[in-house]
């Protein structure tokens, strides 16, 4: 958990009917009376820390009663809903000119979508599990149905079924339970082990406050007396007679582990975690062998572990947590295997244990250290192990057996993605594996690991049309001012030049370890069939050139993040990819905080910034510890409360208190009134003090959704609409589209 693209006739009429990149937003006039934008109120509050003094005038904006608000978000107070709806009427009428530019992108976005579309089957048993859409449908429907005869499990043939049952089985339709709800999403759903009973975790506000409710699949009844006030996750015993879950505590922090009969009785308390820092989960391993709390933060962890037979016992420690090493565990039938960074394995290696003694002091290497290659996670089946690994920016998939015979499943491309699914069952010769590249669909595989052979299962379809021959895909290298070289992803039409006439969106995230994959995204067709560039940065503070990449830019070297972003964009611009003034700016979350600063500290190279659920009221955030996610991050950030040094680093780079009048970009900045972990404060004063600082005349808009949280809309087209709206902004910055003459 941490603070921060979703889910060839036609494609030619896409391309004719495309607007020029320098063309008028809408071809619609803008009313001779520009709109006027809000003027927030200033109540200086003067704020002394460690001996120094800040004076923060918006502090009014933040409710109080923030915690209620989460989850009743009418109970905002008076004045900050007044505040918002100005912003956001502003907002709405300073764009209006980009409706119809909205509603073509999203016409557009909606086109590329396969909507009677079906995920691939997951076997498990005698069952086969999936996912559909129906034409029309927001949300999703979960299905199962009989898996095919004949199949094997392991060295077993079965050729008949246990059950009469021979049709496909919806065992929930989430359409359904959104009816009537502004906001519905189903953060996680699981069948029993036995196959008798559904599980899933909804969260009906934006708020992440879930309730999880568990269904008979006999009766098709929903049980009485659902779990409230949960994180969404859980997860059935082994034995499938007991439902695990997280608790989510008044300040919005995963603070206990709790059992109770699958069919609901008495709760049972498991786990509480006295460390506020500290992320908590619970799990099964891969064998089904044990049930795992894993405790967490950035830099430190441990497991918990209950044995199958006896899933009422209390959970054991399988390696003591120790500050800066970090460990996940599976079962792999006979042993423990463990991802860990101990013994100074900065990129991570893999260790097995046996099962009775788990401890750091039995640890053994299965798969050393390399540094330059991360391992990134293991998935386990009875006889192999895969794993998926990254290097430069790209990733790659091994797959070990029991003797330790290794081989790699390859892939020909600058830049991809492959992602490791694993398996859903145990007992098995094959896992599952995606590919896809910023011009390729998502292709999804089952591999054979005994045979190497792999099955194609599905190819993302694009009803609307798509040749990946169309896109050009690039990898290059931009140096940063230290000498480390930041990778940079473009996909381009074949047709746009590379002149520096062409606009740029460059997108950055670089923070918690997260890497940025080199992905497909048919969202980002709407503007790269325009004639815009899309490149990534993936800038330190992420993973994407291991693990290491990640620890020169925390703390105190956080600003490797920011001055990463800015090479990236000056190397753009030294290879005719762009033109200074001509690019736009995107990041979300912790890649919100990222935009607040490159403003700050470049704001000449940007034509406009777009911050999704921005994080810039950094030293604010940091230093409230009522807040969800401060404990928790003080390793990825510092701690401002008790630490001069991180503060004063802190608060020389936190993009809201670094404001001051200078010539800023168009900015555009978004939140969710229900969101946890950027919360929606933090935008609107952000919003609040860019305005009235910035000389440039251009405009600063906030748009805060009243009914969403961090995550923005739950449904799938609903989201396409935000999607096209940040869209139609980069265009409409591009453009200066305020400028429009009457």
């Amino acid at each position: 958990m941490n603070r921060r693209d979703l889910l060839a006739t036609a494609s030619a009429a896409l391309a004719a009917t495309a607007l020029p990149a320098r063309a008028s937003t809408t071809g619609a006039s803008m009313p001779q009376t520009p709109p006027v934008p809000p003027v927030a109120k200033k109540i200086p509050v003067r704020i002394e820390q460690l001996g120094r003094v800040r004076v923060d005038d918006y502090q009014w904006m933040k409710d109080d009663n923030w915690q209620a608000v989460l989850r009743d978000p009418t109970l905002i107070k008076a004045e900050v809903k007044e505040h918002l709806t100005a912003e956001n009427a502003y907002r709405e009428a300073m764009m209006a000119s980009t409706l119809p530019l909205q509603a073509q992108m999203f016409e557009e976005m909606k086109g590329r979508i396969k909507e009677d579309d079906s995920s691939v089957p997951s076997a498990d048993g005698g069952w086969e599990y999936y996912t559909e859409f129906k034409t029309g449908d927001q949300h999703p429907r979960f299905m199962r149905r009989p898996r095919p005869l004949p199949y094997t499990v392991g060295e077993l043939t079965i050729v008949s079924r246990h059950h009469a049952d021979e049709q496909p089985q919806l065992l929930l339709d989430a359409n359904a339970l959104a009816a009537g709800k502004a906001y519905s999403e189903v953060s996680a759903a699981e069948h029993s082990p036995d196959h008798a009973l559904f599980a899933y975790a909804e969260d009906a506000q934006g708020s992440e406050v879930h309730q999880i409710f568990v269904k008979d699949l006999a009766t098709g009844q929903v049980l009485p007396d659902p779990v409230g006030s949960a994180t969404g996750n859980f997860t059935f015993s082994p034995d499938s007679q007991w439902v695990f879950w997280t608790n989510r505590d008044d300040n919005g922090r995963p603070d206990k582990i709790f059992r109770r009969p699958a069919r609901g009785g008495e709760t049972t308390l498991v786990y509480e975690e006295a460390d506020d820092g500290m992320f908590i989960s619970v799990g099964r391993t891969s064998d089904d062998a044990f049930v795992v709390i894993s405790i967490a933060n950035q830099e430190t962890s441990e497991a918990r572990v209950i044995p199958a037979a006896t899933p009422t016992a209390t959970p054991v420690v399988l390696e003591p947590r120790q500050v800066a090493r970090l460990y996940d565990a599976d079962h792999w039938g006979d042993r423990w295997v463990i991802r860990t960074n101990a013994d100074d394995s900065s990129d991570f290696k893999i260790v097995e244990a046996p099962t009775n003694a788990g401890g750091k002091a039995n640890w053994k290497d299965l798969v050393p250290h390399a540094p330059g290659r991360y391992i990134e996670g293991v998935a386990l089946v009875k006889d192999y192990i895969g794993r998926q690994e990254r290097a430069d920016a790209n990733t790659r998939i091994i797959i070990r057996d029991r003797s330790g015979a290794e081989h790699e499943i390859a892939v020909d491309e600058p830049a991809y993605s492959l992602s490791l699914g694993g398996a859903s069952e145990f007992d098995t010769t094959v896992m599952r594996y995606g590919y896809n590249s910023p011009s390729t669909p998502t292709s999804t595989y089952d591999y054979d690991l005994k045979t190497r052979e792999r099955t194609l299962r599905k190819v993302q379809e694009v009803p609307s049309g798509h040749d990946p021959a169309d896109y050009v895909v690039e990898r290059l290298d931009a140096p940063a001012a230290d000498g480390e070289m930041v990778p940079v992803t473009l996909l381009r039409r074949k047709s746009t030049p590379v002149d520096g006439s062409a606009p740029l969106l460059l997108y950055g995230y670089g923070s918690y370890g997260i890497p940025m994959p080199a992905s497909f995204s048919t969202n980002r067709l709407s503007l790269v069939d325009r004639g815009w560039i899309y490149a990534i940065a993936h800038i330190r503070g992420g993973s994407d050139k291991g693990w290491n990449w990640f620890l020169n830019a925390r703390r105190m070297t956080k600003k490797n993040t920011f001055t990463d972003f800015i090479a990236a964009a000056e190397h753009l611009i030294a290879r005719n990819c762009a033109k200074a003034g001509n690019i736009v700016a995107q990041g979300g979350s912790a890649g919100g905080m990222l935009m607040g600063a490159v403003n700050n500290m470049r704001p000449d190279l940007w034509a406009g910034i777009i911050g999704q659920v921005p994080f810039v009221d950094v030293i604010n955030t940091m230093s409230d510890t009522s807040l969800p996610l401060t404990p928790p991050e003080w390793p990825e950030w510092g701690n401002p409360i008790e630490d001069v040094e991180a503060y004063d680093y802190m608060m020389s780079y936190s993009p809201y208190d670094q404001v001051e009048a200078k010539a800023y970009p168009a900015v555009l900045a978004t939140g969710g009134l229900s969101d946890p972990r950027v919360t929606y404060w933090e935008p609107e004063k952000w919003v609040a003090k860019l305005r009235p600082a910035t000389t440039s005349g251009k405009p600063v808009l906030l748009k805060i959704n009243m009914e969403a949280g961090h995550g923005g809309a739950s449904g799938r087209f609903d989201y396409l609409k935000e999607v096209a709206h940040d869209y139609a902004f980069a265009v409409w910055a591009i453009d200066k589209g305020w400028e429009e003459p009457a």
